[in-house]
């Protein structure tokens, strides 16, 4: 698994993905999809799929897939060994969701929520699939939100295709079980290699597992909280425990588009706002003004005007 397409600008998404075996191309085949790092503050989620012709769906079995959240780590990475030696038969793709699209996505003014996002990512990697020419009839899919409807969706999406969405699908369905592995030996891989943009010097790598309940995350997070910057790429800044920690420990910043009118707020909060620097003078006379002029105005010998 080469990462060096999401390592060289962990800021954006990446697709890593393998060989199309050619039997795949002949062949009927199934087709599985989970992700891994939903929940994490920390790090990408990764969605996954997994595909073979149906004809090998026992082979899968007797590879010992499971539900990669069962497994060690040694033992998902000796399982995705094992995916990648029968690669005459097996593919995958995965999706990087790194930690900065997810946030602004979901933080954008137009709402993506998290599952729109999961849902149009399995999506895209469907048709990458079928794109690439794999003869597929099959699909299981990990549920994300309602099974039913997810399922009708996909359905529509994809005519001609038999759609299966189960919850715990990485239990059910080996094909599902190997798209899981896949994905959390990707996520497993990042999130130990990362690098860090900003200039942090050495990393305390000893974050926990990224979750938000987890004791060592949240005194990471506390650590690595620049209070005027807020948080490194790393972590996903649209989660509620990195909200809460910025608006506590972080400097309060006035925006003049929030609800609550900026100008009115930072004059309650005695600070000035910023629409305050562009504002023409009490009766237009720079001697009344009461802040000092800044020099790129009066090198250029700028005024601010009441009328034009």
């Amino acid at each position: 698994m080469n990462l060096n397409p999401f390592e060289a600008d962990n800021s954006v998404s990446c697709q890593l993905t393998s060989e199309i075996p050619e039997v795949c191309r002949t062949e009927d085949c199934c087709l599985g999809i989970d992700e891994a790092g939903r929940g994490p503050v920390l790090g990408p989620m990764v969605y996954g799929i997994c595909f073979c012709p149906v004809s090998k769906k026992e082979n899968l079995k007797d590879l010992k897939v499971a539900d990669s959240k069962t497994l060690t780590e040694a033992e998902r990475e000796n399982l995705f060994q094992k995916l990648d030696e029968a690669k005459s038969y097996v593919g995958w793709a995965l999706q990087v969701l790194s930690p900065n699209t997810i946030s602004t996505s979901m933080l954008q003014r137009t709402k993506y929520n998290l599952n729109a996002l999961s849902h149009d990512t399995a999506i895209g990697l469907v048709q990458y699939a079928l794109d690439s020419g794999v003869q597929l009839k099959e699909v299981y899919v990990d549920t994300v939100g309602p099974a039913e409807k997810y399922e009708e969706k996909l359905s529509k999406r994809f005519p001609g295709i038999e759609v299966t969405v189960r919850p715990k699908a990485d239990s059910l369905f080996p094909v599902v079980s190997a798209a899981s592995i896949c994905a959390k030996v990707a996520r497993d891989r990042v999130v130990k290699g990362w690098n860090f943009a900003e200039d942090l010097g050495e990393v305390d790598a000893d974050y926990g597992s990224g979750y938000p309940n987890d004791p060592k995350t949240k005194a990471w997070l506390l650590k690595y909280l620049d209070p005027v910057f807020g948080y490194p790429q790393f972590v996903r800044f649209s989660w509620s425990t990195a909200q809460t920690l910025m608006d506590s420990k972080a400097v309060t910043v006035h925006w003049d588009d929030d609800e609550e009118d900026g100008e009115k707020a930072a004059q309650r909060q005695n600070n000035r706002s910023m629409l305050s620097y562009f504002g023409a003078s009490a009766g237009g006379n720079d001697q009344n003004l009461t802040h000092q002029t800044h020099r790129f105005f009066t090198d250029r010998r700028l005024k601010s005007l009441n009328t034009l």
